[in-house]
């Protein structure tokens, strides 16, 4: 009986380590930093009832904990009520992160409003890591300072390896 009791004890404790590093390996850790972006029409349609629709190609080079070149495309729509719109945008970033290499997408939707301010959502695509970033999931909250300049925090999370 002693020996089942420590055969058990022993499962008991390795159960419990093995579901310590799941949950330590599944914790949400955040890279900052700075990025840059270039923003370029692609294609401009107007439309008699004042609703503009834009296509724009994006060139990022993101700095940091992410150090990675991204291109990307966004579609994005205004009216004539001043500080209104929306866009939607796909972009592939790859490089490193936190030491780790591979690739990655985000998706954004971006709305924008005199009555309700600014919302954005910016989401890891699911399934779309490669390499070491392979399982990666998260959101990216992006920021600009008063003087335009641009920041990132993605908080991510990577299946343990």
């Amino acid at each position: 009986m002693k020996t089942s009791t420590l055969i058990l004890a022993a499962l008991v404790t390795a159960s419990a380590a093995a579901n310590a590093t799941e949950r330590e390996n599944a914790m949400i850790r955040h890279a900052q930093g700075p990025f840059d972006v270039k923003v370029a029409p692609v294609a401009q349609d107007s439309h008699p009832d004042g609703i503009t629709l834009g296509r724009y190609s994006l060139d990022k080079q993101y700095h940091g904990a992410l150090e990675a070149a991204a291109k990307g495309e966004m579609l994005a729509a205004g009216s004539s009520v001043k500080g209104s719109g929306g866009y939607v945008a796909v972009e592939r970033v790859e490089g490193t992160l936190d030491g780790k290499r591979g690739s990655f997408a985000l998706q954004h939707l971006g709305q924008m409003s005199q009555a309700d301010g600014q919302h954005l959502t910016i989401l890891v695509v699911p399934g779309s890591g490669t390499g070491e970033l392979e399982g990666i999931a998260g959101t990216l909250d992006i920021k600009i300072a008063a003087d335009g300049a641009h920041s990132y925090d993605l908080a991510y999370t990577l299946p343990g390896r």
